[in-house]
């Protein structure tokens, strides 16, 4: 993705004051930047179309290819809230879109956007409070919204996207309060399942400190989950400024199957922006069951 072609004047100057290979990496972390930048601001601008809770809908019966809206009509609004034009696809579970720390549903515009028209029918954006302390409290939430999804849509499983501490909150739910019997696939971007060690300053709140290493939820995450069934696949970046280490964002426990996908070159905010994400995110959520066992014993996947 070309986002930053007004700083490639600059290259000569980076590999002048840098060795090549430096300087490589340096333009890389510089579009990265640009990137996240851009980003942030187009995400402050969509935050106030996302902060009021997501009206449910009815679920839309399949259709045929005869029946689809014309692709050249999408009406597809900015917020995400209106329908996008669909392909034909196999009958999959609802998806569940929870977003990260101070965040609310506007982070899933694109990708929500990207899921309908690969024929995802049924997408849900769940917000919690940003006044959240504790993420058991807000697994037990997301428990209750998952059984209401469930009961209204008259599925027996969810999957479920979650962005940084979203995901976090989707695994204690699904390790810890028995979400496995509802969650088939849980797709985690940027989550600190190890713990993050950034911005110390900010161990004031008491989320934070529940997604430092060692603490006592991320404790519990290390014990056995010998009869786990959902199927974990965890994308992290190694440019994400937000993991501490970098490869705490990758999910290592001997009874959970799980894939770690690297993503190449963004940066911690791209995650569910980034077209090529998008697609491994779909991959993941379409892949039967026999070819992901096969793949979480991989060693991840470079999409971008």
């Amino acid at each position: 993705m070309k986002v930053t072609r007004a700083l490639l004047p600059l290259l000569p100057l980076c590999q002048r004051l840098l060795p090549t290979r430096l300087a490589g990496l340096s333009l890389t972390l510089l579009k990265a930047t640009a990137l996240e930048i851009a980003i942030l601001a187009g995400h402050l601008v969509l935050y106030p179309s996302g902060i009021a809770p997501e009206r449910r809908r009815s679920p839309i019966p399949t259709q045929s290819l005869a029946d689809l809206p014309d692709p050249d009509l999408d009406t597809d609004r900015a917020d995400g809230t209106a329908d996008a034009a669909r392909l034909p696809a196999p009958d999959r579970p609802p998806v569940v879109l929870l977003h990260g720390f101070i965040d609310n549903r506007s982070v899933f515009v694109l990708l929500r956007r990207s899921l309908a028209q690969h024929g995802r029918q049924q997408i849900e954006s769940l917000n919690y409070s940003p006044l959240t302390c504790d993420i058991r409290t807000a697994a037990e939430l997301l428990g209750r919204h998952i059984e209401e999804i469930c009961e209204r849509t008259g599925r027996q499983q969810v999957d479920i996207v979650g962005h940084s501490l979203g995901g976090l909150i989707a695994r204690y739910y699904v390790q810890r309060l028995g979400g496995d019997v509802r969650v088939r696939t849980l797709v985690t971007l940027g989550t600190p399942h190890a713990g993050t060690r950034v911005v110390p300053l900010m161990n004031a709140h008491p989320i934070i400190r529940q997604m430092r290493p060692g603490s006592g939820v991320l404790e519990e995450l290390r014990k056995p989950a010998p009869h786990c069934r959902t199927r974990f696949v965890s994308f992290w970046s190694d440019l994400d400024q937000l993991m501490v280490p970098l490869e705490t964002a990758c999910i290592e426990h001997p009874d959970l199957l799980a894939q770690n996908v690297r993503v190449s070159g963004i940066g911690h905010l791209a995650l569910p922006v980034h077209p090529a994400v998008a697609a491994g995110i779909r991959q993941a959520l379409d892949v039967e069951e026999d070819t992901a066992r096969a793949a979480a014993h991989t060693g991840g996947l470079t999409v971008a």
